[in-house]
């Protein structure tokens, strides 16, 4: 369903690279569903999709969880309106979508998703603000962040967090998923999802 709508939108905007509209189904489908792989979002969970790019992770999350909002942000307009059309167009209502910077966004989620949008650090200063406090998942409310190659650097920092490196807003700990555990096939080999909590 998702892959003939967004080949259509992408010959009229440009939102998914040539190579990878080609493996659309792997690189962004599939991939975004890896977080379906470590938490079933409860009904009335409310999610902030951060940096979505074309919709992604949110327009597949939001399919797989009906009974959860999905809010979906991104600085670029145009892809925006690729990701509300092709919501509007398979009759998702529980999403919606708004072209505002992560940094100026002030609402609370339970849970902030992205892919890969910048340095696990820059994500955190970018949103953490926007994480509730009261949890009514399995995981306790924070950042769940798709992400490849090797993150030990960058997890590096989050230590420093734990150790008081960004204060009483920052998070305490965190778990990294490698998604070559959930799938095989070969492109999942160097991504994991880290949660941050």
């Amino acid at each position: 369903m998702l892959g003939p709508l967004y080949s259509d939108w992408n010959s009229k905007i440009n939102v998914i690279s040539r190579q990878d509209i080609e493996n659309l189904c792997e690189r962004h489908i599939l991939h975004s569903l890896g977080i379906a792989k470590v938490i079933q979002f409860r009904p009335g969970t409310q999610i902030l999709d951060a940096g979505t790019g074309g919709g992604f992770p949110g327009l597949p999350l939001a399919i797989l969880f009906p009974g959860s909002g999905f809010h979906l942000i991104d600085s670029t307009a145009k892809k925006l309106k690729v990701a509300k059309q092709i919501a509007s167009e398979i009759g998702l209502d529980n999403i919606s979508v708004e072209h505002i910077r992560l940094e100026d966004h002030r609402r609370q989620y339970d849970f902030v998703v992205s892919r890969a949008v910048t340095t696990l650090e820059e994500m955190v200063r970018w949103t953490w603000k926007n994480i509730a406090a009261e949890s009514k998942n399995d995981l306790p409310n924070g950042i769940l962040y798709l992400k490849g190659g090797d993150l030990s650097g960058e997890l590096g920092g989050v230590e420093a967090w734990r150790h008081g490196g960004l204060g009483a807003w920052g998070p305490s700990s965190y778990k990294v998923y490698p998604l070559g555990g959930f799938f095989s096939e070969p492109f999942f080999e160097t991504k994991s999802l880290v949660h941050l909590f």
